[in-house]
């Protein structure tokens, strides 16, 4: 389906009185026109994209029709009209060259108009050089200034011009006429969509023909609300509804969860709270029917406003608009801006929660929220494990009695007590050797109890148990325990009766590194020599270290033992080692 555009140029109006929102002016106008007591020389000033450039085309093509009934109603006597943008325009040479135009008179049609659009940004110079043409200009040419900024045109301009002020299109009459455009096109679109892009707009019909067309484009010829709200990225009135009832009913927790939802969408913090603040200020509207009019939504969006207006109260509404406009008045302000809303969204909740003393900036404490049901999350809970039942394994096990005091009977009945806190273990530090004793204890505590009656006790020899040893050694260094491997190299294996494996070390720090990893070394050896009977015996003969040479100069004494004759070699060459 190729994309539907809509031209804004096929619906510019034709007269004055199709220039939505602005009748009085075009009345004006028009009255003016017809009994010659048009000025030569107009300001239109106004916001942007109100129309003030398109009444200023329409009304030089009104102007040269008057007195010319043989011309055709389609000539728009387009070589009298001229355009001067300021903005880019605005030096003394430029405003010389159109006042040699303005000499010229025209050669079809009655008038010359020339049109300067953002007259303001003219500069000192090119205005006192134009004044002396607008007091004195020739009686086929007519001026028509448009700005958005008629604070900067100086006063002898302003003195000289008729001037228009140009309002904002209200939000229903461009809702009105985007729905006669989305009729015109057969295009189905929902009141409440309508008005979003009419808001959005911000009372400029040309904004809000480009939204339309940008919006139809991407959602087709059925334009709902949803649709609208996705692809303009603006906040949903649903999403106010929830929040508006969440403070009411005083839940901190969801309505923290709900801006962060908020957030997650891509939303910015100072358009969440600033929205509403706007939320709360269209309840108070409708708190009163006579100002149900100030309302500027559809239909539907009416019915909520109206319904969930019943359930807040004014003086809730003022402290709540008050609060929020404070928080959007410091958001740029703020280092922590999130936190800044979050803050204000707790003030919001805490405002018609009932306490004997409130202060000004009380908020709901948190054991409130405690008492409530609130799911929980998975994952480790101290209160689940400080209360959790002590397990059968440790209730079995009998404790040691002292002499002259009695244990108390067992009743098989009695509840079991919580575990308290503050009986429970000293933690450690994942990092230090008490951590690594208790991961090793409890990993032998995990291993199931195996029945030593059944397994094969098959004999092996002394030649097997070596072979099977180094290999085991082979296997370590591959893993890189190169520590561990050389203190398992430091003595050959010897077996002894009733399958006593031992070994001599030369200190007790090998020896206490072989016993602490001699599980894994003695599971290896059981399954290899089909024999689960075998132990290790591990002792230390401090004679034996003299044997084993560390440092260069041990190595150099062990050398010298073996041939005196390196010493002499050393002394007659003055060698060093």
């Amino acid at each position: 389906m190729e994309p539907f555009i809509v031209s804004a140029l096929k619906y510019r109006p034709q007269t004055f009185k199709d220039v939505v929102g602005q009748k009085a002016i075009t009345d004006t106008l028009e009255n003016a026109i017809a009994h010659h007591h048009l000025a030569q020389a107009l300001l239109f000033c106004g916001p942007r994209g109100v129309g003030k450039t398109t009444c200023a085309r329409i009304l030089a093509k009104k102007i040269n029709q008057q007195g010319n009934e043989n011309q055709s109603a389609d000539e728009d006597f387009s070589f009298n009209i001229f355009e001067l943008d300021a903005a880019s325009n605005n030096s003394v040479d430029d405003i010389r060259s159109l006042i040699d135009q303005v000499r010229i008179p025209p050669q079809v049609g009655k008038y010359k108009v020339y049109i300067i659009d953002e007259a303001h940004m003219l500069s000192q110079s090119a205005f006192n050089a134009f004044l002396k043409t607008l007091e004195e200009p020739p009686k086929h040419a007519i001026f028509i200034l448009a700005t958005t900024e008629k604070h900067k045109i100086i006063p002898t301009i302003l003195s000289r011009c008729q001037i228009f002020d140009f309002r904002r299109i209200t939000v229903n009459d461009a809702a009105e006429y985007l729905a006669y455009i989305a009729e015109q096109q057969g295009i189905e679109a929902e009141s409440d969509a309508l008005h979003i892009i009419a808001q959005k707009a911000d009372g400029a019909m040309r904004d809000a023909l480009s939204i339309f067309d940008r919006v139809v484009s991407f959602s087709g010829k059925h334009l709902t609300r949803k649709a609208v709200t996705e692809n303009l990225n603006v906040l949903d009135y649903d999403t106010f509804f929830e929040t508006t009832d969440l403070i009411v009913a005083n839940d901190i927790p969801a309505l923290l969860l709900l801006f962060n939802q908020t957030l997650a969408l891509g939303f910015d913090g100072q358009h969440y709270i600033s929205g509403l603040a706007s939320h709360f200020r269209d309840l108070l509207v409708c708190q009163q029917p006579q100002t149900h009019v100030l309302l500027e939504v559809g239909e539907e969006a009416k019915a909520k406003y109206a319904a969930q207006a019943k359930s807040t109260d004014k003086n809730f509404l003022l402290s709540a608009i008050d609060l929020a406009n404070d928080c959007d008045m410091h958001y740029r302000a703020s280092k922590n801006q999130r936190l800044l809303v979050e803050l204000t969204l707790m003030k919001l909740a805490s405002l018609t929660f009932q306490a004997e003393k409130k202060k000004p900036d009380f908020l709901i404490p948190a054991t409130h929220f405690r008492q409530n049901d609130y799911q929980k999350a998975p994952g480790f809970s101290i209160e689940e494990t400080a209360t959790a039942p002590i397990p059968e394994a440790i209730k079995n096990v009998e404790t040691p009695k002292s002499e002259g005091t009695t244990a108390p009977p067992k009743n098989a009945n009695t509840p079991s007590k919580p575990i308290s806190l503050k009986t429970r273990a000293k933690g450690v530090s994942g990092l230090s050797i008490s951590s690594l004793k208790t991961k090793k204890a409890h990993e032998e505590a995990k291993q199931e109890a195996v029945d030593d009656t059944n397994l094969p006790q098959e004999p092996f020899a002394e030649k097997d148990l070596r072979k099977h040893w180094n290999l085991y050694i082979e296997i370590l260094e591959k893993k890189g325990q190169k520590i561990l491997a050389s203190n398992l190299h430091a003595d050959i294996p010897r077996l002894g009766e009733t399958f006593v494996i031992a070994i001599t070390l030369p200190n007790n720090t090998m020896k206490k590194e072989v016993e602490r990893a001699q599980g894994p070394l003695l599971k290896y050896l059981k399954e290899q020599l089909q024999n689960h009977s075998i132990t290790l015996q591990v002792n230390v003969d401090e004679e034996a270290a003299k044997k084993f040479a560390f440092t260069p100069e041990e190595k150099y004494q062990k050398l010298i033992e073996k041939n005196p004759a390196l010493e002499v070699l050393r002394k007659t060459f003055d060698l060093d080692f």
